[in-house]
């Protein structure tokens, strides 16, 4: 028997929610399931991702397959929550900083240059 860690949809229309569980692969998505071992929902902020990594250990080591959405969700609860976010800037912006920062410059040394004198 295949056995697969998967997602199970549930929720209303358009407010999803996702159930972690251990089903054999010729389930259907949302049928019956073996056990259930986690909770994702991606409509809270920050996406609320409850799993029991131990379960999913013991899973794995008796042949269970992770699907991909399942070994994301799995590698995020490891890696912890995401602590740098890094702002992409659009190249006017950047020019704009470095021209600011060219002038700053300027200005310093030309403070340095009055106070020598």
């Amino acid at each position: 028997m295949a056995v697969k860690i998967r997602l199970a949809r549930h929720g209303s229309h358009k407010r999803p929610y996702y159930r972690v569980v251990v089903a054999d692969a010729r389930s259907p998505r949302d049928g019956r399931f073996i056990e259930e071992v986690g909770r994702y929902n991606p409509l809270t902020n920050p996406k609320t991702i409850n799993l029991d990594i131990e379960k999913i250990n013991d899973w794995k080591t008796k042949g269970a397959q992770l699907t991909d959405a399942v070994a994301a969700l799995v590698r995020a609860v490891e890696e912890g929550p995401k602590t740098d976010t890094t702002v992409k800037k659009s190249k006017k912006q950047l020019a704009r900083e470095a021209e600011e920062a060219k002038k700053a410059a300027e200005a310093a040394a030309a403070e340095a240059e009055g106070a020598e004198e």
